[in-house]
């Protein structure tokens, strides 16, 4: 029996380790560490895969401090909230508190274990006003809405500890800064609060552990960095067409290879068939099902878009095994636990290591198992990203998440957030921002108009009452008195704003999922669309409501999600380069991928070169469209788009010419009617880094970029109202308003710092420009090799169709592109 005088350590691990046994395991010796540093007092961050048992990590000592500090638990039970479980997916919850509740009820805690996300009924929500779970888990949106409710101190006052879960997907992204705010209000008001973090691996994690304690914060120096060396085997296996294309071309989504897949999926108990975009997983499902009818009821589709019911229903199939195959977007990336997944297969390039990894890792998802995942090329070009991807596996290359800095429009969503629960003395909450890392430069001067900016909304908006929310009592203490801006502040708590989507409907009722609102406003109605494994026919829009009926016309309109235009991350270019020289290698230092190119290197030869690590391509060449010029500096299509305005922009400046854009992740073309001298670009070094910001500024529709971005700006930090929840407002109206309001800053009041942000928001994370400065770097120190060629060539053929494929419809491109490749290859 355990002694009533305070528990030691040992006995406290006593109690964890027989609770394994019982369960036929062994602890793994981070799991120990982990308790052992929690149970210490100290703060952290858990590198660990998924699928390695990370919760029961951070559980277990979270249980055991309690019972620690409580020895008679069995029979008192002390109520209230006394740990945070944060997950940036509601989808994981229910995992999450099944592990919990496991612990709590076999240890016999009586503690209570809840869920609070968007999911979640306003009875419970009511219920847990009153009553506060013992372990709550929640999202980051749901813990600033409780840090919205009056006498929020007493809730929080006895939590002992908080948890970011997936703190990788969160770090990049404001919701990380979200959360950096919401740590620094609880480290004041928990007294006895430890702060621990879990994270995939990325590159920078020791900075990962900075900015989720605070560069200058006690905790980072009480703080430690476990990483769970388990050294999962992942292989990767290429599958490679039997017939090579010479001319490479993106579009038929890699559906030539379905036949190839079909024993993959036969021969595993589960397989999960990733694909990167929400059209191109609804294409592949339909295909996969008219080609073999007998999968039908064996097979589902889940991605973000797809009402919750379903996708619940999913994930319960896969778990019980009913399901032989699931074609799936990231919307299964993240943390649910699979045991039954056997086999992955990724259709089309992943675009970056960590995902591929992630996903690698969905299978075989138990300590010690292999994970196995077959890379399907959508074209041959990618088969270079297989080989990349290959040793990026070898050698755990991962790319760096880079935190926000001076997100003024959290920030003020975070102090409107304060005001309107209990509100808050500057003198108090000022320090506690400068601890984060995304305020740690903040000036006074900032700080004082964030202030004023609250109480009289800015300098050019004083005269109209609705922008001021916050009110100063005597005592100096920010307060929000209005119980219209309390209630719409509390609508519109979070960082995300996606382009404004419509349910999808049928017509005598009943809720299909979402479409992103720009592909709705494209459709006539009668026009025939494929979502959601149905096709169905388009009526009219009601409110934020598409009406459809089911159709059995063919069609081959699926709909398109923004999410389509991932670019490559920074490490995945270099590993893309790398691989691609080794093309010029001898064939014993090439992997089967790259040898399988060969028959398109040797065509890529004829016309013109595969370049070599010192050397830069650009390729001119003329067609029946105009003048090509064509330039590889393989680094990403988000580069690529900066980088080709950059050029035309200077282009222009030597003699006066428009052309047309188009690029991929391997390079882009400069289309125009007539000729562009080469030899006079370079010349006049027109890849210098230097001056590239105010060219970029002039050469891209900054203005456009920055009010497109300056809309999500002003609905984060309220000075949009986005509607109440069911009765949202449209965006054209939220676009408008907004553009309105940057007018009048652009005007009037450019020192404003919500409208400063929009520029450097879309420089720093839509353009890159770090990345785009290096990419110049690069080029400035490398051979030009400029090849005058008479026809395209297998590396420009990507290029040339992407941007046919914006005229024509999808049976038309695909003719096209036949006659062009018949008229190349004779």
């Amino acid at each position: 029996m355990l002694s009533s005088s305070t528990l030691q350590d040992p006995e406290l691990f006593h109690i964890a380790k027989n609770w394994f046994q019982e369960q036929n395991w062994t602890p793994f010796p981070f799991q120990k560490e982990t308790w052992k540093v929690f149970l210490d007092g100290k703060h952290g961050l858990l590198n660990a895969p998924t699928g390695s048992g990370k919760t029961y990590a951070l559980w277990f000592p979270i249980v055991l401090n309690y019972i620690k500090n409580h020895p008679d638990y069995k029979t008192k039970h002390k109520k209230g909230l006394k740990a945070i479980w944060i997950t940036p997916l509601r989808a994981l919850s229910q995992e999450i508190k099944q592990s919990a509740e496991r612990i709590t009820q076999d240890l016999d805690t009586q503690m209570t274990v809840g869920i609070r996300t968007g999911d979640t009924s306003t009875k419970e929500r009511a219920k847990m006003r009153t009553n506060m779970p013992d372990l709550l888990i929640t999202t980051p949106e749901s813990l600033h809405l409780l840090l919205s409710s009056k006498g929020y101190a007493k809730t929080f006052k006895d939590c002992t500890a908080i948890v970011v879960d997936e703190w990788h997907e969160l770090l990049g992204s404001k919701r990380g800064v979200q959360m950096e705010l919401g740590l620094s209000r609880l480290k004041t008001v928990c007294k006895e609060l430890r702060i621990w973090g879990i994270s995939a691996t990325i590159g920078n994690l020791e900075q990962a552990r900075e900015v989720l304690l605070g560069p200058t914060s006690p905790e980072l120096e009480n703080s430690v960095l476990i990483k769970a060396n388990l050294n999962k085997k992942i292989t990767v296996k290429s599958i490679i067409p039997k017939e090579m294309e010479t001319f490479p071309w993106r579009g038929h989504l890699g559906l030539h290879l379905l036949d190839q897949v079909i024993p993959i999926i036969k021969k595993s108990r589960t397989t999960l068939l990733f694909t990167n975009t929400r059209s191109q997983c609804e294409i592949w499902f339909q295909k996969i099902l008219e080609k073999y009818p007998e999968f039908a009821g064996e097979m589902a589709m889940h991605h973000g878009s797809i009402n919750k019911e379903t996708r619940l229903w999913v994930e319960q199939a896969i778990r019980n095994e009913s399901l032989k195959a699931v074609v799936c977007t990231s919307s299964l990336d993240l943390g649910v636990d699979f045991a039954p997944v056997e086999t992955v297969v990724q259709i089309g390039g992943p675009k970056g290591v960590a995902r591929f990894l992630q996903r690698a890792g969905r299978s075989g998802h138990r300590p010690g198992k292999e994970s196995v995942i077959y890379f399907l090329p959508t074209h041959a070009m990618e088969l270079i990203e297989a080989s990349a991807m290959q040793k990026a596996v070898l050698n755990s290359a991962v790319e760096d998440r880079i935190p926000y800095l001076n997100s003024f429009d959290v920030l003020i969503q975070y102090l409107t957030t304060l005001a309107v629960s209990d509100g808050f003395y500057p003198d108090e909450i000022y320090p506690e921002i400068k601890q984060t890392f995304c305020f740690q430069a903040i000036s006074d001067e900032q700080w004082q108009w964030l202030l004023n900016f609250l109480v009289m909304g800015s300098q050019s908006l004083k005269t109209y009452d609705e922008y001021k929310k916050v009110e100063v009592k005597n005592d100096g203490k920010f307060v929000v008195n209005s119980r219209m801006v309390a209630m719409r502040h509390r609508f519109q708590i979070g960082t995300i704003v996606g382009d404004a989507s419509i349910s999808v409907r049928y017509q005598k009722g009943g809720y299909i999922g979402t479409i992103e609102e720009y592909f709705i406003s494209k459709l006539s109605p009668g026009d025939v669309f494929t979502f959601a494994g149905r096709n169905l026919e388009f009526i009219r829009i009601q409110g934020m409501s598409a009406h459809v009926r089911n159709s059995n016309k063919r069609t081959n309109k699926v709909p398109s999600w923004m999410g389509g235009r991932l670019s490559f991350s920074a490490k995945m270019s270099e590993l893309l380069r790398q691989e691609l020289y080794t093309a010029e290698l001898d064939i014993s230092e090439q992997s089967e991928e790259i040898q399988a190119l060969e028959q398109m290197f040797s065509k890529q030869r004829e016309e013109s070169i595969v370049p070599q690590p010192h050397q830069f391509l650009i390729e001119t060449f003329k067609t029946r469209d105009g003048f090509h010029h064509m330039f590889y500096p393989f680094e990403g299509r988000a580069i690529h788009e900066g980088m080709s305005s950059l050029l035309a922009y200077r282009i222009s400046l030597l003699s006066p010419i428009t052309c047309s854009l188009a690029f991929n992740d391997y390079g882009f073309e400069l289309l125009s009617d007539r000729e562009i001298d080469i030899q006079e670009v370079l010349d006049n070094n027109l890849f210098t880094p230097e001056y590239m910001l105010s060219d970029l500024q002039k050469s891209l529709n900054s203005n456009e970029m920055a009010r497109r971005k300056f809309r999500d700006i002003a609905v984060i930090s309220g000075m949009v109202f986005t509607g109440q929840p069911g009765k949202g407002i449209k965006m054209k109206h939220l676009q408008s308003s907004s553009q309105l309001l940057f007018d009048v800053f652009r005007d009037f009041e450019d020192d404003n710092l919500l409208y400063q942000q929009a520029y450097t928001e879309t420089f720093e994370h839509q353009l890159e420009e770090g990345r785009l400065r290096l990419a110049l770097e690069r080029i400035a120190q490398q051979e030009i090799v400029w090849k005058q060629c008479s026809q395209p060539t297998p590396f420009s053929f990507p290029i040339i169709t992407d941007r046919l494929r914006e005229k024509l419809s999808n049976e038309k491109l695909a003719d096209r592109i036949k006659k062009m490749m018949a008229k190349l290859t004779k």
